[in-house]
């Protein structure tokens, strides 16, 4: 287990000697549904991981803070003022607060608000935070929490659903040649303008990405500003709004088998009707209600590692070299407009996947199988 740590902390993170690195991870609470036993393994496993890693890397640097807060119950929405508090420092939390910013920022409000908060961060971060490594079970990756810290030059490992059986699998990866492999994937989508996307399971979905750039989630998080997911291993990319029609067919969710195939009616950019699996369709109906802005098609992904194969888990299984995924909600952190306290990925098996641009018509995958050029 040590050895695994070590090599998450210098082989994907860079740690050296000196540098700050925060390591927090999200307690269950009641904002939560009841938890099966399996669930709840994972998640004390995952907590008992993240004080591992903070113990870990003290033998590398002096200067590491563990920190837990209650979790908030969705992907995307934004980590309490106490974490802000830690990363930033109370100087610059508080400035944030003197200038109205703070409060609009964790509930999502204003999309033109990220440029005065980082104003103001530049001018009263003291000591930002280096390295983080998230553990937490809901994601932070598409928050301003973790891209204002990445635009002041932090390294930001995101782990939401990590389960410790993917430090001696998806984690462990040659990671020279992922890179190779889902930086080259990422200048491909760079090139194209629209994507067609079908599966033998009934889907069939059009997107432009005209004018947007690709993420490559190479695993290497070393240089200045860098973040990802860990296990890493896709290209992603956030579609134009409004541009996303047809429909996508999910036939697993975020840790588990759908009871039948579900069916996502997209026009417009916009989720409009979900029909099959009465637990996700009430759970989306329940968020679509409270937040329309997370209908909207948000992001277009990839799967580029060859070491990633569980299905029953997300940050895995999105990982998966073959299959895409398509998000919904928050973009606003990876080229796209939509800001809103939400995003949950959907996986698709054996898709065929074809991109069109100034160079004509290219297939990328069919059924599921990389197509060389």
């Amino acid at each position: 287990m040590r050895d695994k740590i070590l090599k998450l902390l210098l082989d994907n993170m860079g740690l050296k000697e000196g540098e700050s690195l925060l390591v927090f991870t999200d307690l269950i609470s009641n904002r939560e549904p009841r938890l099966v036993p399996h669930h709840f393994a994972r998640r004390e496993r995952t907590r008992i991981l993240a004080q591992q890693v903070a113990e870990v890397a003290r033998s590398i640097t002096d200067k590491v803070i563990y920190h837990e807060y209650k979790a908030l119950g969705h992907h995307g929405v934004e980590p309490p003022a106490s974490l802000w508090r830690v990363a930033f420092g109370n100087e610059s939390v508080a400035a944030l607060e003197a200038k109205g910013l703070l409060l609009p920022l964790l509930k999502k409000e204003d999309h033109q608000l990220f440029s005065q908060a980082f104003e103001v961060l530049k001018e009263t971060a003291q000591g930002v935070i280096q390295v983080v490594v998230a553990l937490a079970n809901y994601s932070t990756t598409h928050t301003s929490f973790r891209k204002l810290l990445t635009e002041l030059g932090t390294r930001y490992a995101s782990m939401p659903l990590f389960d410790v059986e993917m430090l001696n699998a998806s984690l462990d990866v040659d990671l020279k040649k992922l890179e190779k492999v889902t930086l080259g994937l990422a200048q491909i989508l760079d090139k194209s303008e629209e994507i067609n996307i079908t599966a033998p399971n009934g889907t069939n979905l059009t997107l432009s990405i005209k004018g947007r750039k690709a993420t490559a989630d190479t695993g290497n998080l070393s240089f200045p500003g860098s973040f990802g997911n860990l296990p890493a291993g896709e290209a992603f990319i956030a579609p134009v709004e409004g541009t996303a029609q047809g429909v996508f067919v999910a036939e697993w969710g975020s840790t588990r088998k759908l009871a039948v195939p579900t069916f996502f009616h997209i026009q417009g950019g916009q989720v409009t009707k979900v029909e099959g699996d009465s637990g996700i369709m009430q759970f989306l109906e329940d968020v679509f209600q409270k937040h329309p802005l997370a209908r909207n098609v948000a992001e277009l992904g990839i799967g580029t590692n060859p070491r990633a194969s569980r299905p029953d888990n997300i940050l895995e299984a999105e990982k998966i070299a073959g299959t895409i995924h398509l998000a919904l909600g928050d973009n606003s952190t990876f080229g796209g407009q939509v800001r809103v306290p939400f995003h949950q990925d959907f996986v698709l098996f054996k898709p065929t996947v074809k991109v069109t641009g100034p160079q004509g018509e290219r297939e990328l995958l069919r059924e599921g199988r990389c197509v060389e050029p």
